[in-house]
């Protein structure tokens, strides 16, 4: 029932952020509201580990695992992820951001060396066949190179989304907390954004309205604090790539959501094309029939 629990939760917690992150585009650079969203919900998340007396400090040598869990999650894959917000629908960025169960089950190979299984191929075959029908009305007949941006800069938040579920991995098994690794992680994330604020120049614009304030509270807040951590700790629990399962679901919500408040449009292409990449990451997760095993049967000698 906790699985259940939390599983349900980070599918309605992300499935809805996409839309929330399409509201803060706009007068503000994305680096200053990246930095805005993980800087409250660091502040928040801190904050209450210290008031109940759970703050605890990880040691020296888990300081580097956590920084690299703190780039990937709390910094860069969002980079990308707001970028990208301006070149494609919301929606359409989250069904990229499925594909994670793959991204997850090749890093798994390579880093902990999981066994990849022939399904996995499959599922990433269904999966690239989904999102070409998806994005083809964009990519094929507009010629829209934005599109490309957009599909580009997801692929690669995605990336460095999977970099983090590996990071967290290694950190649960080495004893550390999800909420522990997600108050350090923020909090060296929202540095790191503020440094590359300091090194680019970049001009921090004061939030310019009262939506953008509702979009920030509820990412900070709902989308990182409480999002974050029901999902690693269903990746402390479950694993990595059976975690990774609920992207599958994400985009199913989210372009719901982008239908309803952007210009996105269901189309039966469009609608095949999700399938396809919905049914690719099923694929890889679903759980096969187990083979009974045969037992022989001498014969016997029957005496007359």
């Amino acid at each position: 029932m906790t699985n259940l629990l939390l599983f349900s939760s980070t599918v309605l917690i992300w499935g809805t952020t996409w839309i929330a992150i399409a509201l803060q585009i706009g007068p503000v650079p994305v680096l200053v509201s990246v930095f805005y969203r993980f800087a409250l919900a660091a502040l928040v998340l801190v904050g209450v580990l210290a008031l109940t007396g759970r703050l605890k400090v990880p040691t020296l040598k888990q300081q580097p695992f956590i920084l690299v869990q703190a780039l990937s999650l709390f910094c860069c894959n969002f980079l990308c992820f707001y970028h990208a917000a301006s070149y494609v629908p919301s929606g359409l960025i989250s069904v990229v951001f499925s594909l994670a169960t793959v991204y997850n089950a090749v890093n798994a190979r390579i880093f902990f060396g999981d066994v990849i299984k022939p399904r996995t191929l499959v599922a990433a075959g269904l999966g690239a066949t989904g999102l070409a029908l998806l994005f083809g009305p964009e990519i094929y007949i507009a010629v829209n190179p934005d599109s490309w941006k957009g599909i580009g800069l997801s692929a690669l938040g995605t990336l460095f989304f999977s970099f983090g579920n590996m990071a967290s991995r290694r950190n649960s098994a080495e004893g550390i907390a999800p909420v522990t690794a997600n108050a350090w992680g923020m909090s060296y994330g929202a540095i790191a954004l503020l440094l590359l604020i300091g090194l680019t120049g970049t001009p921090i614009v004061l939030p310019p309205n009262q939506t953008y304030l509702a979009a920030l509270v509820y990412l900070s807040v709902i989308g990182s604090v409480v999002g974050f951590t029901t999902y690693l700790m269903l990746v402390s629990r479950i694993g990595s790539q059976k975690a990774a399962y609920a992207t599958v679901l994400f985009p199913v919500v989210a372009l719901t959501l982008s239908s309803l408040y952007e210009d996105y449009h269901f189309t039966p292409l469009a609608m095949v094309g999700l399938a396809l990449t919905l049914a690719g990451n099923a694929v890889m997760f679903a759980r096969l029939p187990r083979r009974q095993p045969v037992i022989a049967i001498e014969p016997v000698e029957l005496k007359a």
